[in-house]
């Protein structure tokens, strides 16, 4: 409460007056640079944000031994540091990148047929609602809505709202966002607000603990070949379209295929923290002043090749693709690959306390699974830091090792290498 009150009170009312004030009118300016590719129309505005961001990182004050970048990414991540994160960061980076060029170079690529059916949105809404009905997400307590990009928010203690979004084709893109955001709603649903609404125990750790339960469901259950097992015969019944025609392998592998994309929203699995960590490296280095804003497009295009082997071809589907910069969202990036990087921490604990999780899922039965997150984490709310409660849990600190096993434990059987 301590930490709350003095983030809340070190800020001048002025500043914060101008960071909402220049963060609406970025916000508006990213928007047609986006849409026209247009990066200097967007560059005065982003070195106005970054100076804002800076001065509010000055007015928290650098922590004991870190840096200015820290004092921002408290804010989603209380306690990280940029360099415990780069220590994780940079080795799984290396990895992926060997990982998915092994894959894509000598391996068989899965045939993506599955998610060419298509499904009527009003099917896709009822199978959606059937599978988190399933994962244990209590409809008298919340519900899921449509909307523009999907979302999850715990409003209240018996109130949270789940929203996602759907299109003909491919139907995965709205059963794995709907999924996504059901994580993120079993974390609110699973939080004491009833007894400590309001309180840091009735609030969650961070973003990356947050993110480690939407991507749990999302990937780790919904993009197992044991999901498909109990999934798929009900997906046939409730949408038709065609599904008759494949098998829990079709579904498996195609749901799992690994793609060099631009787009960080629609990137696969693995190459997502890729894109993560190119936007992590770059907001600390101009944050810390070795990036000039006008070297970033430069600095993006150089790295992202580096990373994923593929040129960028323009702007748009470069540093101009996320929306976070331009209202002052530094530091919030990591928390997305934190969030990946807990969630395979954890499962490999799960798996442990439950021998016989693969044989439950397939059978659609999830209660031994949120019953262990809801002891485990949801219950501590606030209590811990995120690090602390990783140790707490697996005891030992987090690491790049288990993401990578399951990982390539899973992409390289399906690609055959």
């Amino acid at each position: 409460m301590r930490r709350a009150y003095d983030k809340k009170t070190k800020l001048p009312t002025a500043l914060v007056a101008e960071l909402a004030k220049v963060g609406s009118q970025a916000q508006e300016a990213w928007k047609e640079a986006r849409e026209n590719n247009d990066f200097p129309a967007f560059e005065p505005w982003l070195e106005k944000m970054l100076d804002l961001s800076k001065q509010k990182a000055e007015c928290y004050g650098v922590p004991e031994g870190g840096e200015l970048y820290d004092a921002l990414l408290d804010d989603y991540e209380p306690g990280g540091r940029a360099r415990e994160i780069e220590a994780v960061f940079t080795p799984l980076g290396e990895r992926l990148s060997a990982l998915v060029k092994d894959l894509l170079d000598n391996g068989t690529t899965p045939s993506k047929e599955p998610l060419t059916c298509k499904i009527d949105a009003t099917k896709q809404n009822t199978f959606g609602n059937f599978v988190i009905n399933a994962l244990g997400f209590d409809m008298q307590a919340g519900r899921l809505d449509v909307t523009t990009h999907p979302f999850c928010s715990g409003i209240a203690p018996g109130d949270t709202r789940l929203t996602t979004r759907y299109r003909d084709e491919k139907f995965t893109d709205a059963l794995y966002g709907t999924m996504h955001e059901c994580g993120h709603g079993l974390y609110e649903q699973g939080l004491p607000k009833g007894d400590h609404f309001g309180e840091p125990l009735g609030d969650s750790i961070s973003l990356g603990i947050h993110e480690s339960q939407s991507r749990m469901w999302e990937n780790f259950v919904g993009r197992s070949r044991e999901f498909w097992e109990w999934a798929l015969p009900h997906a046939q019944e409730m949408m038709g379209s065609g599904l008759d025609r494949f098998g829990v392998e079709d579904l498996y592998r195609a749901t799992n295929s690994v793609e060099r994309s631009y787009i960080r929203v629609e990137a696969d699995e693995a190459t997502y923290n890729l894109h993560v960590m190119l936007r992590f490296g770059i907001e600390r280095a101009m944050v810390r002043g070795d990036l000039a804003v006008n070297d970033l497009p430069g600095a993006w295009n150089e790295r992202f090749e580096q990373m994923l082997g593929v040129k960028v071809p323009d702007d748009r589907r470069g540093c101009l693709q996320d929306v976070h910069w331009s209202f002052g969202l530094l530091g919030y990036f990591p928390t997305y690959t934190l969030g990946n990087l807990y969630a395979a921490q954890f499962w490999e604990k799960i798996n442990e306390d439950i021998p016989d999780l693969s044989s439950q899922m397939s059978k659609g039965e999830f209660g031994a699974l949120l019953s262990w997150l809801r002891t485990h984490i949801h219950e501590h709310g606030q209590r811990y830091r995120a690090g602390e409660l990783c140790e707490r849990i697996t005891g030992k600190a987090l690491s790049a090792d288990p993401l990578m096993r399951h990982l390539e434990g899973k992409l390289r059987p399906v690609y055959g290498v």
